[in-house]
């Protein structure tokens, strides 16, 4: 039996069309189906055990239904991934899509659904302006999101952020093919094509003119996913670098356990990275000598939890997704 495949096909110009995005709806579509399946998302029992209390029954249900456990999942639920899309972005978006963009995807749903389900997505093709707009779909995303990822976004921003830093210095050091190889198990670069090897879904992209977006997924399945059909721009999901069971942990557990892993000092100048900071920002906030902070600093590079660029005539300093993934959710 042959293997499952896509393949965005990659022409010489569009190679440098290949950027990253974040995309705020496929995590919260992820986290849906997190919940719906928990034993499938161990990394993720933290985050299920601090939210599931706090969850809208009645939005959750509205989409779960139109998520479903597995498969595929309506398109207009997220948008075409860019570096600065915000969640407020995203659901005002949602607010806006056409009635015949509702209607198409939630066929391909309807293909895919049985009983109680397929009831109710035919409800909402019947009436798409409702779906789209009212709480069945648009004011159910927003209260999942309130419910569930607004308290660990900033977290889940940062493993994102510091995972796109990598692969960009990547290109810079092995080029585009190594960095596309470098993404998940599942993913190649082949003569002139991005190449992902999928559970049940071949086909052929032709990303001409349009090049293709990668996007980096904290809530995600350990597997990738793909975007294909027009009007969406082709997009491959993949799992975050370096994600561990302890991304939620609390900031106080963190700390002690740097500590005793680094030392006190490399400890307080790994937590202070919340964001790029100068030398002497981290030696401001750990309250040490600039000379003492980028010893520090130096060290934490040579283990790859930090990584360093100049600006100007600076150097700034991040961590990288190991340094984020071993704190955790602790800053």
């Amino acid at each position: 039996m042959g293997r499952n495949v896509v393949r965005f096909r990659i022409g010489a110009t569009d190679i440098s069309s290949i950027r990253f995005g974040i995309s705020p709806g496929h995590e919260l579509c992820h986290a849906v189906r997190v919940l719906q399946n928990p034993p499938d998302h161990p990394l993720q029992w933290g985050w299920l055990r601090s939210v599931r209390s706090a969850m809208p029954r009645g939005a959750f249900g509205v989409l779960r239904t139109v998520i479903g456990p597995e498969g595929y999942f309506p398109d207009f639920l997220t948008s075409t991934p860019t570096w600065d899309m915000a969640p407020a972005d995203e659901v005002e978006r949602l607010r806006r899509v056409p009635a015949e963009s509702v209607r198409a995807d939630l066929t391909k749903v309807l293909a895919r659904s049985e009983g109680l389900r397929h009831r109710i997505i035919a409800d909402m093709f019947a009436h798409p302006e409702r779906t789209r707009a009212q709480a069945q779909v648009a004011d159910a995303w927003e209260e999942v999101w309130e419910a569930a990822l607004a308290p660990h976004w900033p977290q889940i921003r940062r493993l994102i952020s510091a995972d796109i830093d990598l692969r960009v210095r990547r290109v810079g050091v092995d080029g585009v093919a190594a960095m596309v190889g470098s993404l998940h198990g599942s993913v190649a670069w082949h003569r002139d094509a991005i190449e992902i090897e999928m559970r049940k879904h071949s086909e052929e992209v032709d990303c001409e003119g349009s090049g293709v977006v990668l996007v980096p997924s904290v809530m995600s399945t350990p597997r990738c996913s793909v975007l294909t059909e027009p009007p969406a721009q082709p997009t491959l999901f993949y799992p975050v670098l370096g994600l561990s069971a302890s991304w939620t942990q609390e900031r106080s557990a963190v700390e002690e356990s740097l500590v005793e892993l680094l030392g006190s000092g490399r400890a307080r100048a790994l937590l202070s990275l919340d964001g790029p900071r100068s030398t002497s920002e981290v030696a401001d906030a750990c309250a040490t000598a600039v000379s003492t902070a980028s010893h520090h600093l130096t060290i934490l590079r040579k283990a790859q939890l930090v990584h360093s660029r100049r600006d100007g005539t600076r150097m700034l300093h991040a961590r990288t997704p190991l340094g984020e993934a071993l704190l955790g959710a602790g800053t």
